[in-house]
């Protein structure tokens, strides 16, 4: 049996954002920030799923969650999903489509 270095560490490591995942993201945050919408956020990596939290106040719980759940394949690629307390409202393949849907909440 053939394993690659890469598949083990992505086998033992945390799913994260990219960097250009992670860039998207922070430039839609950015723009409700400016709006006074969204003042706060968090990022959690998990064994099977990256966390992207947006807060109104840094004293409430999340207004919307963006999570990246990786599929553990390298052919079938990370699901994404937004959720808003506890419910999901979209899920998708392409972050570009969490995206909009999260510019159009206000």
């Amino acid at each position: 049996m053939l394993v690659y270095i890469r598949d083990k560490f992505r086998l033992n490591g945390k799913t994260t954002f990219s960097r250009g995942e992670l860039s998207q993201i922070l430039s839609v945050y950015g723009a409700h920030v400016q709006r006074g919408e969204w003042r706060d956020y968090a990022i959690d990596s998990l064994p099977d799923m990256a966390v992207f939290s947006i807060f109104r106040s840094s004293h409430e719980s999340p207004l919307y969650t963006v999570t990246k759940i990786s599929s553990r394949s390298l052919i079938k690629p990370a699901q994404y999903v937004v959720y808003s307390k506890g419910s999901s409202l979209k899920q998708s393949t392409d972050l570009k489509e969490i995206l909009a849907f999260l510019e159009e909440q206000t």
